[in-house]
């Protein structure tokens, strides 16, 4: 081996290590302790992470479903009316449960969405519920908002911005033949709920109930989606 051959190899060799080391500098860093410069950071680090390198502890953790989620949209026509709701997920998962060999694909692109819209930094996530349960009447500021609430990072509303825009393209592709008028939909509006299960303890009581909680996308205008 000549010495430029080595001197290749040994370059490599050293831009090798190099990158290894900023991976896993870069996934040790997004499980550090909550700082100002994570949260400066969260978008960059956020970014190379994922979806393939995502860090957790939900592997020894694991969340298992408690509750049903899904969307419904509603559209507006060229002549201003606004049609009822129609639902976007459940024949999907109909679709999905009749085909069990070759289940579609397609529900995927709603529970993706709407994972990303739930999306957020699980430190920051248990602090704002944590908030949320130390937040007592009298401690909220004017419109509702309590002033201690943890303000969403500049990447968690990139995040929430781009799947409010995938929710509601794919609604849109969903009701593309719902005004009367043959005409395509303006605009259309996703809402997007979530049906909290009762727990696992209460699966035998015949009075326990679920609850629906109920979340309204912006209106997006449909050449804006198209």
């Amino acid at each position: 081996m000549t010495l430029r051959h080595r001197r290749i190899q040994r370059a490599a060799l050293l831009a090798g290590a190099a990158l290894l080391g900023a991976h896993f500098s870069i996934a040790a860093f997004s499980q550090a302790p909550l700082s100002p410069a994570k949260i400066q950071l969260h978008g960059v680090v956020s970014g190379y992470l994922e979806p393939y390198f995502t860090q957790n502890w939900s592997l020894f953790a694991p969340d298992p479903t408690k509750d049903d989620q899904g969307i419904v949209a509603r559209a507006k026509c060229a002549d201003g009316a606004v049609t009822d709701y129609y639902d976007v997920t459940g024949p999907l998962i109909k679709e999905t449960q009749e085909d069990r060999f070759f289940p579609s694909r397609t529900v995927r692109l709603v529970s993706n969405g709407l994972n990303q819209l739930n999306d957020s930094d699980d430190l920051l996530w248990r602090l704002r519920q944590k908030q949320k349960e130390e937040n007592g009447e009298g401690s909220e500021a004017k419109g509702g908002k309590d002033e201690r609430d943890i303000p969403l990072t500049p990447y968690e509303k990139s995040q929430h911005e781009d799947a409010e825009r995938s929710l509601s393209r794919f609604a849109l592709t969903q009701i593309n033949s719902v005004c009367p008028d043959g005409a395509g939909p303006t605009a259309v509006q996703a809402r997007m709920y979530i049906k909290k299960l009762p727990p696992w303890s209460q699966r035998k009581n015949a009075k326990a109930k679920s609850t629906l909680d109920i979340y309204d996308l912006p209106w997006k205008k449909a050449v804006e989606l198209q």
